[in-house]
């Protein structure tokens, strides 16, 4: 059905929202996943390319976390500028689009943990900014080099506190916007297409998000796209993503209305455990993505859904203990 509706809209030469409308997959695990000799398995249990069944489900995009120096560890390492930009052409070959995310750190970097890379510590501010430019112009660059123009590129991950602790708090909105402005011109210089992205955790939280933007704003901060993560299950009330989808939604209007900017979610995800849930959540949250006006509301990325609970220990992935999908990926395919 899906496939009859795209043609449709082609021959009569109709938008085609739901072809631009980016529906995505972070999947930084997966190379360590089949390095590790985890197999992925259809609906029909053959085994298959992981990437491939997401394709399959109607991913379009893939989002990619970098990280400076990290280390081998299975699943808080890798993520190298090097692997990065593997996987980046991987996708681009099989006809997705490319986010880029860096966290500025050699690991995870979240509202609880913005650690500076170890070859940063030490670091004045003024050498901060030049670590930032240089690094983010570094995997630009090679990214450039080989072939891959991405559409998006986060500059900081959930960086609600701020990034590159301490000069990066935004107890120091000044030096917080500098840093920003160093990854944003970076990424122009390479690749002026590019959207940059600034991204924030608790997408409902409609007050946040006005103080932290209204900040950025009044400092300087430079940025195309305004990226929020959504997880009702870390909510109170949790799994219940029906006391706070609408408040989804008003920000969603909000920020565009307030700011001028497009908007995405860039990290979503449900208990694995809950398949029709997460189904039925992802289905709102694409509806409310969608309804913000002027299509300025850009698409919706699954964080790790490929990544199995009995790899990952994340109960949060679409996968199965059977190593396929759960029918929560159908959410992508059933939504226009």
């Amino acid at each position: 059905m899906k496939k009859l509706l795209i043609a449709l809209m082609a021959a009569l030469a109709l938008p085609a929202g739901a072809e631009t409308f980016a529906k995505g997959a972070d999947i930084g695990w997966l190379p360590q996943m089949e390095a590790t000799g985890y197999k992925f398995y259809d609906k029909q249990g053959k085994q298959q390319d992981g990437l491939q069944i997401l394709k399959d489900h109607g991913i379009n995009t893939v989002r990619l976390r970098t990280w400076l120096n990290p280390s081998d560890d299975r699943a808080s390492g890798h993520n190298s500028k090097d692997e990065t930009v593997a996987m980046a052409v991987r996708a681009q070959k099989m006809g997705m689009r490319v986010m880029i995310n860096f966290h500025y750190s050699d690991s995870w970097a979240d509202p609880q943990q913005q650690r500076k890379p170890a070859a940063w510590v030490g670091h004045d501010f003024p050498q901060l900014l030049k670590d930032v430019y240089a690094h983010t112009y570094d995997v630009m660059s090679a990214l450039k080099q080989a072939g891959v123009t991405p559409e998006w590129v986060q500059v900081g991950n959930e960086t609600r506190t701020g990034m590159i602790y301490p000069e990066g708090h935004t107890d120091n909105w000044p030096q917080l916007a500098q840093l920003i402005n160093q990854g944003y011109d970076a990424v122009k210089v390479v690749s002026p297409a590019s959207k940059v992205v600034l991204h924030l955790d608790r997408g409902n939280d409609k007050q946040w998000f006005r103080t932290w933007f209204d900040n950025a704003t009044a400092n300087g901060a430079k940025y195309d796209v305004i990226g929020l993560s959504y997880y009702p299950y870390w909510l109170d009330g949790r799994p219940d993503y029906t006391l706070s989808i609408d408040d989804l939604g008003d920000n969603l209007k909000d920020l565009v209305a307030r700011y001028g900017k497009e908007v995405m979610v860039v990290e979503v995800g449900g208990e694995d455990k809950q398949p029709q849930n997460t189904y039925d959540m992802l289905l709102a949250v694409q509806r409310k993505v969608r309804e913000v006006p002027n299509h300025k509301g850009l698409g919706v990325i699954y964080w790790e859904p490929q990544g199995a609970r009995s790899w990952s220990h994340y109960e949060l992935s679409a996968w199965g203990d059977d190593g396929r999908p759960t029918k929560a990926m159908d959410a992508f395919l059933d939504s226009l």
